[in-house]
């Protein structure tokens, strides 16, 4: 069985965000990069299911610029068997990267797609769903837990108030919570062995999908700076501001 697992290339989630002064976008100038941690979390569930035997290639893929590779790196790393690079200077809506990496899947059929739910830059958590309606594919999202079998795969969900089983046919698209497992760190020499594993770099013009742009960024602003608290003597100072706040 061989799986396919998106990864993308985003701001590290230590470093504080910087706006461009013009406010087009963000500053990505000499700032840390690294795994979106949803798409870690899905690569550990991959490596994990094939550690179990019950999947035999685990198959990395990325878009984005040259730099992406370091990411695809890291996917080896942890134990992925092989990467690819769908190489790209334009940032992707989410419908273009369903569309690639639907071309993508054509091309390497695999049986199961696990992926990281929303990546943390646009946290738009919309492609594993349009990549799932693109290919006519049951999906499971938003998955805590995982069980695969030979046809199906059983999905715990995290619902608002509890959690939901479901079980889908294989081939189907699974998007990972946060709760699905803790990725492991890489060690010395599996980032060594990840030098010498494949990745296959493609342009994405290549591929013959549509990449224009349907949306259009107007503005990007930090969000507003919160103003000092007060403090008060008593309980009943406390309620009475609340109530004065109309809190109550």
């Amino acid at each position: 069985m061989k799986v396919l697992v998106p990864v993308k290339r985003v701001i590290d989630y230590n470093v504080k965000a910087r706006v461009k002064a013009d406010q087009s976008g963000i500053d990505l100038a000499n700032v840390k990069m690294s795994m979106n941690p949803f798409c870690e979390i899905a690569v550990e569930e991959a490596v994990r299911q094939k550690e179990k035997g019950t999947i035999t290639e685990v198959v990395a893929v990325s878009i984005g610029p040259a730099q992406a590779q370091e990411t695809l790196r890291t996917a080896l790393a942890m134990g992925a068997d092989r990467a690819i690079l769908i190489q790209t200077d334009l940032d992707l809506e989410p419908l273009a990267v369903a569309k690639v990496l639907a071309a993508v899947i054509a091309e390497e059929a695999p049986n199961l797609v696990i992926m990281g739910k929303q990546a943390i830059d646009g946290d738009n958590n919309a492609t594993g769903q349009m990549l799932a309606a693109l290919l006519d594919w049951p999906q499971g999202t938003f998955a805590s837990e995982l069980e695969i079998s030979s046809t199906s795969a059983k999905v715990i969900r995290e619902v608002d108030g509890g959690l939901q089983t479901l079980e889908v046919a294989l081939p189907a698209v699974i998007t990972a919570d946060l709760r699905l497992n803790e990725p492991r760190y890489a060690s010395l020499p599996n980032i060594m062995k990840a030098k010498k594993k494949p990745l296959d770099i493609k342009e994405a013009a290549s591929l013959g999908v549509d990449l224009a742009p349907r949306l259009k960024v107007l503005k990007v602003a930090e969000p507003a700076k919160r103003t000092a608290g007060i403090k008060v003597e008593t309980a009943g100072d406390l309620v009475t501001n609340l109530k004065t706040a109309g809190v109550f």
